[in-house]
C-alpha cells in the first residue's frame, strides 16, 4: 500500500489468486494512507480451451462461505505443488515439496514458488528458464488444476454483492465467448493489462460497450521478481477512475 501511494494510485484492487487474507491489512494500511482499496480475490476455473482466471471485486472479508470456497481451491493448490514438485524429483531435480512451500511463505501455492525453488536449487537459471523447461503447460513438470466451472464462481461472487470479470483473455474475448459468459453471469471484462495490446484493448472495449459489460484493467503485479507473461510493475496500467464506479454499480444486493 505504500508502493501503491508513493506511485499515486489513488484505488488499488487486491487480487491474490485464490486468497483474501491480505485484504484487511492492506484496507486498513489504505485509509492510513488515504489509498482505497477494493477487495478481490483471483479465480482460476474451466474454460473450453483449458483454464480461465477470473476476477471478484468487492468481496466481504472473512465471509464463512467465500473462506469455505477458497480453501478448498488452495488444498488443490497445495496438492498440485506435492504433485509437481515428484514430477521434478523423478526427472532428477534437486527438489522437494517443503522448499515450494518455504517459497510460498504460507500463501497459496503456485507455479511461481515452483519455478523459485528450482531457481534456488540450481536447477533453472531463472523464473522464466524453469516455466520454459519444466512447468509451463506440455512441460514434463506440469500438472493440472482441478478447476471448478465458471458459473459456480460467479454464483458465489454474486451472493455476497461482488462482481465478477474475466481477466486478460487476449484474443480469446471473442464475441460468442462473452455472450456466453454474460449469459453465465459475467459483469465486466478486463480492457488494460500489461498482455492487451493497443489493438486488443480497443477490439475488447468495442465489445463491452456492445455487450454492456462494464470494464476493468490492472497491472497484475506480482511484486518485483520477473515472471513469465509479461506482468506489469505496479500503477503501470492506467484505469479510469469511472471504470470504477461503473463496476460498482454493477453490484448485486447481498443474499
Amino acid at each position: 500500500m505504500a508502493r501503491a501511494h508513493a506511485t499515486g494510485l489513488g484505488a488499488i484492487a487486491l487480487t491474490d489468486h485464490d486468497s483474501v487474507e491480505g485484504v484487511a491489512e492492506a484496507i486498513a494500511a489504505g485509509q492510513r494512507l488515504g489509498v482505497r482499496v477494493v477487495a478481490g480475490c483471483e479465480f482460476s476455473v474451466a474454460a473450453p480451451w483449458g483454464e480461465m482466471h477470473v476476477l471478484g471485486y468487492f468481496l466481504p472479508v472473512g465471509h464463512d462461505e467465500v473462506e469455505a470456497f477458497l480453501h478448498r481451491c488452495r488444498a488443490d493448490r497445495a496438492r498440485r505443488g506435492e504433485a509437481m514438485a515428484a514430477r521434478l524429483t523423478g526427472l532428477g531435480l534437486p527438489i522437494s515439496f517443503d522448499a515450494i512451500l518455504d517459497e510460498a511463505g504460507g500463501g497459496a501455492v503456485g507455479r511461481p514458488h515452483v519455478a523459485r525453488a528450482l531457481v534456488r536449487a540450481g536447477a533453472a537459471t531463472s523464473v522464466n528458464d524453469a516455466f520454459d523447461r519444466y512447468l509451463g503447460r506440455g512441460r514434463p513438470g506440469f500438472v493440472d488444476k482441478t478447476l471448478p466451472p465458471f458459473t459456480e464462481v460467479a454464483e458465489l461472487v454474486h451472493r455476497v454483492a461482488g462482481v465478477v470479470s474475466a481477466a486478460h483473455l487476449r484474443d480469446r474475448a471473442s464475441r460468442p465467448t462473452l455472450e456466453r459468459l454474460k449469459r453465465e453471469g459475467l459483469d465486466a471484462v478486463e480492457v488494460r493489462h500489461p498482455r492487451h495490446d493497443p489493438e486488443t484493448r480497443s477490439r475488447i472495449a468495442g465489445l463491452a460497450n456492445v455487450l454492456d459489460l462494464a470494464r476493468t484493467g490492472g497491472s497484475d503485479w506480482h511484486g518485483d521478481e520477473p515472471l513469465p507473461d509479461d506482468h506489469g510493475s505496479l500503477g503501470s496500467q492506467t484505469v479510469p477512475a469511472e471504470w470504477l464506479e461503473r463496476l460498482e454499480a454493477r453490484r448485486p444486493r447481498a443474499a
